[in-house]
């Protein structure tokens, strides 16, 4: 197999003004992984690190960039999941914490469990020493201005929602043939307080199989969980299927059964990856073979050198 790293920055329709940013986002998100991967590091770490930088770029819907719910606070939600032992972790509904993945992440190492939600993921992040932050610091002017704008009585909550998504997520597979998913959002535009969607469910917003593949999702998430969209994805691999067919074939099902739309970053333990959606657009990088890969529309595909700082 060949070390990769595949990411994607959220499904949907990514404003003009706001795609320049976004696109640096996710390219600088998938060096920083690559280089762990480069250097011997196993895919669980390059994933939580390129999950972690897209957290603190305030381009995307997690971390600091996460929309807002009805009530106007920040509720965010993330999983990984490790493709050697099935090992996962997942938190939903956590305030006042930076990087909801890295305490996805010790949700898995730490606990026998797999999943914490709200208050108890609270005070686990504070049993692990991790710092709380001020809830205004995950609170950026654009996401208070989209939560403004879908208050008002007039306002359509499609329209709102369309594509504005910014969900983060990443598969990658290192050197030793081993394969893992993480992904982190802040959930959709006015959610009702508590709402939890696909990202921290296993097999909907992600998995990873070492005998299979790993993918991570992004788009509508209760269409999302409703076809577990994620393991749908692989059990396609399972039949035969490469990553880039399974991707289609699961995403087409989606859309026919449930109306939704979406898009998936899915690698097999070969180290051959796709990137793909039904949605406009979904931004998204992959780094292979010291070249970075990125796009942004369905047949757009860009490459140059992983040294390359442009």
């Amino acid at each position: 197999m060949i070390p990769v790293v595949v990411v994607h920055g959220g499904a949907g329709h990514v404003p003009r003004e706001r795609s320049e940013k976004s696109m640096e986002g996710v390219c600088s998100a998938a060096r920083a992984g690559y280089t762990i991967l480069r250097g011997g590091g196993n895919s669980m770490d390059a994933v939580v690190e390129t999950v972690t930088q897209l957290e603190n770029n305030p381009a995307f819907n997690a971390g600091c960039g996460s929309v807002l719910t009805n009530k106007g606070d920040v509720e965010m939600d993330a999983i990984v999941m490790d493709g050697k032992t099935l090992g996962s972790g997942a938190v939903s509904a956590v305030r006042n914490i930076a990087n909801p993945i890295q305490l996805a992440r010790l949700v898995m190492d730490k606990t026998s469990h797999v999943y914490l939600t709200a208050e108890g993921a609270s005070q686990f992040a504070r049993s692990m020493g991790i710092p709380e932050v001020p809830p205004e610091s995950l609170v950026t002017e654009y996401s208070r201005m989209r939560w403004k704008k879908n208050l008002r009585p007039d306002a359509n909550p499609v329209e709102c929602q369309m594509g504005k998504m910014g969900t983060v997520g990443a598969v990658a597979v290192d050197s030793e043939g081993n394969i893992a998913c993480a992904t982190s959002t802040g959930g959709i535009l006015n959610k009702m307080e508590g709402r939890v969607g696909d990202t921290p469910c296993i097999g909907s917003g992600g998995y990873a199989d070492n005998n299979v593949g790993a993918v991570s999702t992004t788009g509508h998430g209760e269409a999302i969980m409703k076809v577990t969209l994620a393991r749908l994805i692989l059990f396609h691999m399972e039949q035969g299927k490469s990553a880039e067919a399974a991707s289609d074939l699961a995403l087409d099902y989606m859309k026919s059964r449930v109306g939704g739309l979406g898009g998936v970053v899915t690698v097999d333990p070969q180290g051959h990856w796709a990137a793909r959606f039904s949605s406009l657009q979904m931004i998204w990088a992959a780094a292979q073979n010291d070249t970075l890969h990125y796009g942004l529309y369905t047949g757009e595909h860009f490459t140059q050198s992983i040294d390359d700082p442009h």
